[in-house]
């Protein structure tokens, strides 16, 4: 196999950077008419027919030769099974990083409270828990445990009674190491269905799949497509794009190590986007050498190759402060800071899912096993997302008391305010609980 790249060479200086970078960062999802119309006939068809419907879509484009739906449900007993069936090591290193994504997400725990006015009002805030969070895993080879824990260890910290997983089975082909993950995480329940068909199950209910009131996971273009619709239904994590990483780098880390960490992304799929950015020229040509170096030793060196020409970049910049503006204009799924000092350019980022400290940080670490989540927002839309968490699986409620006093003081600003907007009603509805002056 011969594998070569041709990476993209920008400069921030060149007159028509800005109009470069742009067409590097554009991607358009593949969701065309055609998917659209298809995934929209799948959910019609599980809201008609339920189990039935998600057993003639699983036959058909799984190739699973079940029966009747009580073949697609897995129970707790064959999820502690596969702990048993994978190595000890596995299981270590499964418990391991639980442990810590449960430890992490525990700090993002939010309480309910209250105050009180001196006149006797009470305000406050009631967090509550979702009832049923639903986890979309995607099947087969291209299966991910870790997204099982990132997914399912939050719901489970922030108090969701039941997590419910899909995740197909194609040709029969169950991933053992998912299932463990899934018995370590705290999943109530497991179907093997997938596709549109799984998340329309999960947005509306069958007789045998409960409906759940948010479904959080990745999937292909299907499952996108079909989130977007039951969106409003149900709530969703996100609309996830291509996987992305960028560096930046001072010129002084092993440019082996940052080739290496370009390729962590670009191995997800044709379509992740790997870039690096530095202010020294010379590096980025070391850097360049090492992708052609390495790149015919990875397993994955067609789909690298690809992503790597296709959507990747070298960025040369006029020094760190130009380099961290560039960051925040791209606002990367995976920031990594291979810098002398990450914390001191740390205040400056304004735009990042996720930000790795130092030269001796992958973002493989937080892929797997840090502890933060490694559910983030892609394609720029760090700029006003998050990372998945435990408030992802928490609604709030506002509390509203109001004592005699309180209530007619506020009664005369509501009075004002609805009848300038000619709501008469909630005007008088205000004005019947003002005190007047006898009282009374």
């Amino acid at each position: 196999m011969t594998v070569s790249t041709a990476i993209a060479r920008l400069n921030a200086a060149d007159q028509d950077f800005a109009r470069h970078l742009d067409h590097l960062l554009s991607w358009e999802s593949v969701s065309d008419d055609a998917v659209n119309q298809r995934v929209l006939d799948i959910i019609k068809a599980v809201r008609e027919r339920g189990d039935a419907a998600l057993v003639e879509f699983t036959q058909r484009f799984d190739g699973v030769d079940a029966k009747t739906i009580d073949d697609l449900i897995l129970d707790r007993a064959r999820l502690e099974l596969a702990l048993t069936r994978i190595t000890p090591v596995q299981r270590e290193a499964l418990e391991k990083a639980a442990n810590r994504v449960r430890l992490y997400h525990e700090r993002q725990k939010q309480d309910s409270w209250q105050y009180t006015e001196a006149d006797g009002t009470v305000l406050g805030q009631k967090v509550t828990p979702l009832d049923r969070a639903g986890l979309y895993v995607p099947g087969g080879k291209a299966s991910y445990p870790s997204s099982v824990l990132m997914n399912a260890i939050p719901a489970k910290v922030a108090g969701v009674a039941e997590v419910v997983m899909v995740v197909p089975t194609p040709r029969g082909e169950v991933n053992e190491l998912v299932l463990a993950a899934a018995c370590i995480a705290g999943v109530d329940r497991v179907f093997t269905v997938g596709g549109a068909q799984a998340v329309a199950a999960l947005a509306y209910g069958t007789e045998s799949v409960p409906q759940v009131d948010k479904i959080v996971g990745p999937g292909n273009i299907y499952v996108a497509t079909a989130k977007r619709h039951v969106f409003g239904q149900v709530g969703i994590d996100m609309i996830a794009g291509p996987s992305e990483i960028l560096v930046v780098c001072d010129g002084q880390t092993d440019p082996d190590w940052i080739a290496m960490d370009l390729f962590s992304q670009a191995e997800h799929d044709e379509d992740a986007q790997a870039i690096l950015v530095s202010p020294d020229a010379e590096f980025l040509d070391r850097v360049a050498a090492s992708i052609d170096k390495l790149l015919p030793t990875m397993e994955r060196a067609e789909i690298i190759e690809k992503s790597i020409n296709g959507r990747g970049a070298l960025i040369q910049v006029r020094d760190m402060q130009q380099a961290i503006e560039v960051a925040n204009r791209i606002a990367p799924e995976h920031l990594e800071l291979s810098v002398a000092d990450p914390q001191a350019w740390l205040p400056q980022i304004r735009h990042a899912g996720a930000i790795f400290m130092g030269r001796h940080t992958s973002e493989a670490l937080g892929d797997y096993c840090a502890g933060p989540n490694h559910v983030l927002p892609t394609s720029g839309t760090a700029r006003f997302s998050s990372p998945l968490g435990v408030y992802d699986f928490q609604k709030r409620s506002s509390i509203i008391f109001c004592s005699e006093q309180g209530a007619s003081e506020l009664g005369h600003t509501a009075s004002v305010l609805a009848r300038g907007e000619s709501l008469t009603a909630h005007a008088r509805s205000a004005e019947y609980r003002i005190l007047t002056e006898k009282g009374n």
